[in-house]
């Protein structure tokens, strides 16, 4: 007997593709790794304005994906929404990041 594998949802805002980004996320430990891998993010990008060594924008995915992944793996054990909504999920780190700076996701 085959496997079904149902099609991935299809969400039409970033307004409805949010809570299901946060229920990919509800192991702690998955979002601190994504909190500590956007903090890398956004202090290679400082670390670029001052130096003026763009190759460290080759970094940025690897630091930014390298901890999310760790997370989804190892502690979320689920694929990054990446994979199928690689916009929509990119936006959700930043709002998620954001929402844990300001105290409205617990960290």
């Amino acid at each position: 007997m085959e496997a079904t594998v149902s099609a991935p949802k299809i969400f039409h805002s970033f307004t409805e593709f949010y809570p299901f980004y946060l229920n990919e996320h509800r192991n702690r430990t998955c979002r601190r790794l994504h909190f500590i891998g956007s903090s890398l993010v956004l202090a290679a990008i400082v670390w670029v304005a001052v130096s003026g060594n763009l190759l460290w924008l080759l970094a940025l995915p690897v630091i930014g994906y390298g901890f999310a992944w760790v997370g989804h793996f190892g502690y979320e054990k689920n694929r990054p929404a990446t994979f199928r909504h690689p916009l929509y999920s990119l936006m959700g780190d930043w709002v998620m990041f954001k929402d844990m700076l300001t105290g409205r996701i617990r960290f």
